[in-house]
């Protein structure tokens, strides 16, 4: 057994080059916020640091690149080493922002309360975690029973899809016996909001049922870079992994998205069934805001001003993920800060 964790790394984005995931096809619907776009001043200067989640980084890249036409003297720089890594240095007080594809845990809320950070949480989307594969597989729909049999605590050791075929059985899979082919696993290591959350939502029901760890099994390779998560499912054919939906509409071409059955039947992840919620691996994305440098400085709180206007709000459907229904509470809450 040979754990192949890669070591997280942190990408800076230049302005000027904004990732891939920001093209995506999506339609872009009206805005539902109550804020305009707020007026902009070549006057305005300093900087912005932002760090966190990968899986938001293409929101918040887009909206810097757009700032910084009309603010061509703050300097933005966003990165995407994951959640859990954006935390530690929001709550070490180096960042300004950070964004996140969870809300903050309750242990990292009390490192920030310790170091003195204050924040404001901003709802700021909708996400459907994808489950993928290679093209060619013949697997089209997997329950929460199937995921915890191909990548739970219980599948270590698994190197083909038809050994977890047992384990499967045990847990009434109706879509087991599967095929015998390699099972080449590609997906977030545990730096990452996306890792936790599809943890919680996919895995740890049929663990807790079980007894045993809710956590996935440690020998994959994991990777902080969604871009590389998706080159590693794309080279295999019977590859499995998970990444952002944003990610999937991007690399359609490349890889496959499964169904997921949580006892309703198999909804594959859309626009609709995401934002309704009727896909079972739906989850809100976030902005935290540290208020206090956003009372300090000038830049900071008018790039949120500008992130949660008509046309910030827009970039959330640029780079392929869903609106919220209504920014009515989102926009109130920074308001009132």
């Amino acid at each position: 057994m040979k754990s192949r964790f890669l070591k997280p790394f942190t990408a800076l984005l230049v302005l000027a080059v904004v990732a891939t995931a920001c093209s995506a096809g999506a339609s872009t619907p009206s805005s539902t916020s109550t804020a305009s776009t707020p007026s902009s001043s070549n006057s305005l200067s300093g900087s912005v640091l932002v760090s966190g989640s990968s899986t938001v980084e293409p929101i918040t890249a887009l909206n810097a690149e757009k700032f910084n036409k009309d603010n061509p003297n703050v300097s933005i720089a966003v990165e995407g080493p994951g959640t859990g890594d954006g935390f530690k240095k929001f709550c070490d007080g180096e960042t300004d922002i950070s964004d996140a594809s969870r809300r903050i845990k309750d242990a990292e809320a009390e490192v920030c309360a310790a170091a003195g950070i204050s924040y404001i949480e901003l709802e700021i989307a909708v996400d459907g975690i994808s489950v993928l594969t290679g093209l060619d597989n013949t697997v089209s729909c997997l329950a929460f029973e199937d995921l915890y049999a191909l990548l739970g605590s219980e599948s270590t050791g698994f190197t083909s899809w038809s050994d977890a075929n047992e384990l499967a059985a045990q847990l009434g899979s109706v879509v087991a016996p599967y095929p015998d082919v390699p099972l080449v696993i590609t997906a977030p290591g545990e730096e990452s909001g996306t890792y936790d959350t599809f943890v919680s939502l996919a895995l740890k029901p049929v663990a807790k049922v079980r007894g045993t760890d809710k956590a996935t099994r440690p020998d994959y390779v994991a990777s902080p870079n969604d871009n590389v998560i998706i080159q590693g499912l794309s080279s295999s054919p019977t590859s499995l992994g998970w990444v952002g939906y944003a990610f999937y509409v991007e690399n359609r071409d490349k890889v496959k998205a499964l169904e997921i059955n949580a006892g309703d039947g198999c909804v594959f992840p859309t626009d609709d069934t995401i934002a309704t919620g009727t896909y079972p691996l739906s989850r809100s994305l976030y902005l935290y805001v540290n208020t206090t440098k956003a009372a300090e400085k000038p830049e900071v709180a008018a790039f949120i001003d500008f992130y949660l206007s008509d046309e910030g709000l827009r970039s959330v459907s640029e780079a392929a993920y869903i609106p919220l229904g209504s920014y009515r509470d989102t926009v109130a809450a920074w308001d009132q800060r």
